[in-house]
């Protein structure tokens, strides 16, 4: 029997390509404007998982030239003081982007922060400003997540338009940004979560599948129409029986691939994506900052 296996969307590749992009627009740009780009990451806490994702973030910095204000504050580290940094950040003409990495220790207000960060300083493009820009189809900074989903697919030519798309999840981090790109390329889109009925019907429907609830190997071969393309979001870390950790997506790749046409893999394939649009963004406002 011939079986078919999906193409990989390889995100890792095209963030490589873009952080290319971005290094020769920010060398031609800092001649006219006279300095680097800078992005302040602020975590609060020892969080293992966010430490890894600031230390990404920091590197892709340095490699592009884009220098970096991070900050790293203890847990215990109370609301009114951050407001402070951040409020400085953003008077701050070296900074082009500011982001807060989340998660934050429980007695902290993530969104009350979020709200402080100057709307053209937000680098993840979660301010409500910049919520609302996307709503209304008007430019703006984009959440990273589902503009880097949305790149990856225009990077392999994946025609949107007239198209049903599902998304599983609707956070307002992926699942409620993501339904409004795809309705802005014309895709027809439902968003399904965890009190949709007769889930595997919702999603069999879907021409792209987006899975993005956290929720290790939930979408499985049956799940998926033949031919459909499918974007992993989930980043979940499961321990094996011998006590061996690995990353894993919300889809099952392996049973998955042999049914869908398309399909992103867990690593390599959405977050690199995310971590490129963060600095794309960075870079926008940056040019915004001199026009």
């Amino acid at each position: 029997m011939d079986t078919k296996v999906a193409q990989t969307l390889d995100g890792k590749a095209l963030a490589q390509k873009i952080y290319a992009e971005l290094a020769d627009q920010i060398q031609s740009l800092q001649a006219e404007i006279g300095r680097k780009p800078g992005l302040a990451v602020l975590m609060v806490g020892d969080n293992p998982a966010s430490a890894a994702y600031v230390r990404n973030k920091e590197r892709a910095c340095q490699k592009i030239g884009i220098a970096s204000f991070g900050k790293h504050f203890p847990a215990e580290t109370a609301f009114g003081e951050l407001e402070q940094v951040i409020q400085s950040l953003n008077q701050d003409e070296r900074v082009d982007g500011i982001l807060v990495q989340l998660p934050l220790p429980p007695h902290l207000d993530s969104v009350a922060l979020l709200h402080a960060i100057a709307p053209d300083k937000d680098a993840d493009g979660l301010h409500p400003v910049n919520l609302g820009r996307l709503v209304r189809g008007e430019t703006g900074l984009r959440s990273c997540t589902p503009a880097g989903v949305m790149r990856l697919l225009q990077e392999y030519e994946i025609e949107l338009k007239g198209k049903q798309a599902v998304i599983l999840g609707r956070s307002i981090l992926v699942g409620k940004p993501m339904a409004l790109m795809l309705l802005e390329a014309d895709a027809t889109v439902t968003i399904a979560h965890s009190r949709s009925q007769n889930l595997p019907d919702i999603t069999r429907s879907a021409d792209i599948l987006i899975a993005a609830v956290g929720r290790p190997n939930l979408v499985t071969p049956e799940m998926v129409k033949p031919g459909a393309v499918v974007v992993d979001v989930g980043i979940n870390r499961v321990t094996d029986d011998a006590g061996n950790s690995r990353l894993v997506g919300d889809v099952q790749f392996d049973g998955v691939k042999s049914v869908a046409s398309s399909i992103t893999p867990v690593p390599g394939g959405i977050g690199p994506m995310t971590v490129a649009m963060l600095l794309q963004n960075t870079v926008w406002s940056y040019r915004k900052s001199w026009v």
